[in-house]
């Protein structure tokens, strides 16, 4: 990333020969919250019609054969969904013996500036967090989210990378975090700055529960940034609902930086 940041590896169209007007795409748009009520409406329809004992059974068994090793956890699965266990239901029943997997993103430092080179954006953005920590007491801290069913997490460690190498304190919420889970880690850290990556379209949800998340934690000054794939059509509703800024593909992370720092000096220092 650094190297196409820095020109020095060229992909046309998003380091060089870029269009001058980006020409509109057509996207589908779906309603999460609708897509949402409709399965949950679902799910009541098949709870209330299906065989809740044989249900309960079948999920017995599965815990049991977890617990003991005996059995078959395929073959009870299909037994399960077959009486209309859901999912989640099936899932819950082995989490109660093997507990539930926490991804973790890990960051590492060195990488990007040493790819990137010596830079006179690079050496503009380092000054302006040495600034910052010298007026504010620390250096800026920024804390990368992802949030919901989005895995992608390849970007969120290219930006919390970056962002330490650039003179940031970064820390990283694990993968499918809740808005709540997110507000709460950001509170806890004492982080200046929120960064959501959003790459599986959940940006139009996610973003607004994360602000409302840290306004109920009394916490309206954490700033909230948002980056990834989101079209450009979807700006103005995400800074009406709390994003001070927004990054699109093709952006380069300095660039984003000192964006980031300056809209943060304006809150803390204005």
């Amino acid at each position: 990333q650094a190297m196409i940041d820095a020109g020095k590896e060229v992909i046309i169209g998003v380091n060089k020969y870029r269009l001058e007007k980006e020409a509109p795409i057509d996207i589908l748009e779906v309603d999460n919250s609708a897509v949402r009520e409709s399965q949950i409406a679902r799910l009541q329809k098949l709870r209330a019609e299906r065989d809740g004992a044989k249900v309960q059974a079948a999920l017995n068994a599965i815990t049991k054969c977890a617990e003991t090793g005996e059995g078959n956890l395929l073959a009870l699965s299909v037994e399960a969904a077959k009486v209309r266990a859901s999912l989640g239901e099936i899932s819950d029943a082995m989490e109660k013996v093997f507990g539930r997997h926490t991804a973790t993103i890990r960051s590492i430092t060195g990488v990007y500036s040493s790819a990137f080179g010596e830079n006179m954006q690079v050496e503009k953005v380092r000054k302006m967090t040495d600034d910052f920590a010298e007026k504010e007491g620390r250096r800026p801290r920024i804390m990368i989210a992802k949030m919901g069913q989005d895995g992608h997490d390849r970007g969120a460690k290219v930006i919390a990378t970056a962002f330490a190498d650039l003179g940031f304190d970064v820390d990283i919420g694990p993968l499918f975090q809740t808005p709540e889970e997110t507000a709460r880690q950001a509170v806890e850290n004492d982080v200046h700055i929120v960064g959501m990556s959003s790459l599986a379209a959940g940006h139009k949800t996610l973003l607004p529960q994360l602000v409302e998340a840290l306004r109920k934690l009394g916490r309206e000054d954490i700033m909230v940034v948002i980056g990834g794939v989101i079209p450009s059509q979807d700006y103005q509703f995400l800074f009406d609902h709390g994003a001070s800024a927004i990054f699109g593909p093709g952006t380069v992370i300095p660039e984003a930086a000192e964006q980031v720092l300056i809209e943060l000096s304006k809150r803390v220092f204005d």
